[in-house]
């Protein structure tokens, strides 16, 4: 990258970038405390099965945000130093699809009271 005005990406996009990043890294820690939360703090919610699993889904969901936050901002970054399009969004629906997948089985196993 050159220090030439005319060939730098604006700060502007790059920091806003960069608040981006961080927001996924805020978002993989409040699933890996909710992952940690489940498994731990509440031993009445359902059976421990049940509790295992939304627990390690609800952690693994926090490693794939990280890992997903970290490819897209090394993306965003590169198509602003290069004028390339913008990535497709296509980790973020599938991130999207989990979170709410996860939200309808917790639900289901909160109103059916599975034991």
């Amino acid at each position: 990258m050159t220090d030439d005005p005319s060939t730098r990406p604006d700060e502007r996009f790059t920091l806003a970038s960069e608040r981006t990043f961080l927001a996924w890294m805020r978002t993989s820690l409040g699933l890996l405390a909710a992952g940690v939360a489940v498994l731990h703090l509440v031993p009445d919610f359902s059976t421990s099965w049940v509790r295992t699993t939304l627990g390690l889904i609800l952690i693994l969901m926090a490693a794939s945000a990280s890992m997903i936050g970290l490819r897209r901002w090394l993306q965003v970054r590169t198509a602003l130093q290069s004028g390339a399009p913008m990535p497709e969004a296509k980790e973020l629906w599938l991130f999207a699809v989990g979170i709410g997948g996860m939200a309808v089985l917790a639900a289901v196993v909160t109103v059916l009271g599975i034991e």
